[in-house]
């Protein structure tokens, strides 16, 4: 059994998972005398987080309850001690929850210290403290101002925009409007109050988006931003509220930050080395960026929406995302940028299935005659004119496949080939 996906641990919510929150916490506080634990808006992140909360104590490890925020606003507190926990499911649908374990410079726990876990969880635990060696869990306040105030010292000219934040009912519902507020912006909010039932889906897609792209031609705003259920990614709208791909943020931000060498994922578009950045290519995975970003590199990020600034953390921030991208906006129009960076025809999609072989399927995609093939994160197959990855969520039971080419013509026909061949694939294992 694995308990660890590309994101910490998810699960559907259920007495098992509240049962593997209380082990979680006994592991990590036998590792780990000093811990800190977030939560957000899900229904089930009480139960969850106290679960956790009870193994950190049983283990006779310190423990902190930060209450409901941000996935990086968590990780910015978690400077302050050993090891920091989130309970968090992120963008998966609301009925699933889990736990993400976090250094204290914002990293994820790199896979020495998943294996460490794990192997804990899955084997024999210690006994715990004795009765007389049990501490009482404290509350962490002041972690949504401490992270305004470090974002704030970025912008010290402010911003002066007029926004659109749909949070979706997310765990930003207060933070990014109140620091966009704070930076002279005149704020339109929408979904934003805390609730464990997204009114759209928690991922922050061009398709659920539609009401926010609405919302900014209807105010006239500068831009739309809207985040993930617990902050770690942002997306957004342009002036015009046109939803601005996540391959062509990521170009914005590392002009930006002026950055010479760029950490992003094999799925990110051919158009960032078109650009003239030094490129380092991950697995797909925020928790590979931040790692790579461990050793060096300026900035890095993934088209999903994770955006990763060392310079502030090596957790993906959201909101300090936001933030940049309003000081950009402030400078120029988002349209007319936009509109000056190259891209091609991209199909991001997936096949809903598991247990398939990678190797077999490997095998078949063969077949499609690519020039080269890699296999740093899945299958992917380049071809003179594009390429196609095809991956296992680390999340969901789906096959993910996504598709670039310089051609629509072209995309389309490669990626309804791929989408073929992972169904007959599906439908043979089925048999």
């Amino acid at each position: 059994m694995c308990l660890f996906g590309t994101s910490g641990i998810r699960r559907i919510v259920g007495k098992e998972l509240v049962q593997l929150a209380l082990k979680v916490g006994l592991a990590v506080g036998e590792i780990y005398d000093s811990v800190v634990v977030g939560s957000y808006t899900r229904t089930s992140s009480s139960a969850l987080k106290h679960a956790l909360i009870s193994g950190v104590l049983a283990s006779g490890a310190s423990c902190f309850d930060a209450g409901v925020l941000p996935t990086p606003t968590l990780a910015l507190a978690a400077r302050g001690f050993q090891a920091g926990v989130m309970i968090t499911a992120s963008h998966n649908p609301p009925q699933y929850n889990g736990i993400k374990l976090l250094n204290p410079d914002g990293s994820a726990f790199d896979a020495v210290q998943r294996g460490e876990i794990e192997e804990l969880v899955l084997g024999d635990l210690a006994a715990g403290a004795p009765w007389n060696g049990i501490k009482d869990s404290s509350l962490l306040g002041g972690a949504l101002e401490e992270h305004v105030r470090r974002i704030q010292r970025d912008f010290p000219g402010g911003l002066g925009l007029k926004v659109v934040v749909d949070e979706g009912c997310g765990a930003a519902y207060q933070i990014t409007p109140d620091l966009l507020s704070r930076l002279g912006c005149n704020v339109v909010t929408m979904n934003c109050y805390p609730s464990g039932f997204f009114p759209r889906s928690a991922e922050p897609t061009e398709q659920s988006l539609g009401d926010l792209a609405q919302a900014v031609s209807q105010c006239r705003a500068d831009l739309g931003i809207a985040h993930d259920g617990d902050a770690d990614r942002m997306m957004a709208v342009d002036d015009k509220g046109r939803f601005i791909p996540g391959d062509k943020l990521l170009i914005l931000f590392a002009r930006e930050l002026g950055a010479g060498e760029v950490v992003t994922t094999v799925d990110a578009s051919m158009g960032i080395e078109e650009m003239g950045f030094r490129v380092t290519r991950t697995r797909v995975g925020d928790t590979y960026v931040s790692q790579e970003l461990r050793g060096g590199g300026d900035f890095g990020g993934e088209p999903s929406g994770s955006w990763v600034f060392p310079s502030l953390s090596l957790c993906p921030d959201g909101i300090y995302a936001a933030a940049r991208l309003g000081a950009i906006a402030k400078r120029q129009k988002l349209s007319r940028l936009l509109d000056e960076i190259p891209s091609y025809p991209m199909l991001r999609g997936s096949v809903s299935g598991d247990g398939v072989e990678m190797g077999e399927l490997a095998s078949k995609l063969r077949a499609m005659k690519p020039l080269s093939v890699s296999t740093l994160d899945g299958i992917k197959l380049n071809f003179d004119d594009g390429w196609l990855l095809v991956r296992p969520s680390g999340t969901e039971p789906k096959i993910r496949v996504t598709v670039e080419a310089r051609g629509k013509t072209q995309g389309k026909r490669l990626y309804d080939e791929a989408v073929t061949i992972i169904r007959d694939c599906i439908a043979e294992r089925e048999r």
